[in-house]
């Protein structure tokens, strides 16, 4: 595949997953000092890790929202849980995925994902059931 094929899959799956809306935002901000970011970003974690086939998106959600509550990244977790949704994880995978980080990343780092999780969790639900 070639560079500009692997970045348009990874567009693609960015899309899929991040929803376009993110997407837009993102690339709306996008100026001479982001840019390269940004196409790193699309190019080798949507076009190269996401669209590798030895894990379902299921998992690789999993996996990333663990990560992200390892790491502390508060703000990328709250895109990532609605990533995970997207992508099929339920809202009780997401609970079990806390509390299985409450044991390897810590507790108080799953106490802040709960927070964040709870809130975003509840502005999914509203924003279903005000669309249909």
């Amino acid at each position: 595949m070639s560079a500009d094929e692997i970045y348009q899959e990874g567009m693609r799956v960015r899309r899929e997953v991040l929803s376009d809306a993110h997407v837009d935002n993102a690339e709306a901000k996008k100026d001479e000092f982001t840019s390269e970011f940004q196409e790193l970003i699309t190019r080798y974690a949507w076009g190269t890790i996401w669209t590798r086939p030895g894990l379902e998106r299921t998992t690789r959600s999993a996996i990333t929202l663990t990560a992200m509550i390892a790491g502390g990244y508060w703000h990328e977790l709250e895109m990532h849980i609605r990533a995970a949704l997207r992508n099929g994880v339920t809202p009780d995978e997401i609970k079990e995925i806390f509390l299985q980080s409450a044991i390897y990343c810590s507790v108080p780092a799953a106490n802040v994902a709960f927070g964040i999780g709870q809130r975003v969790l509840a502005e999914e639900a509203e924003k279903k059931e005000s669309e249909g």
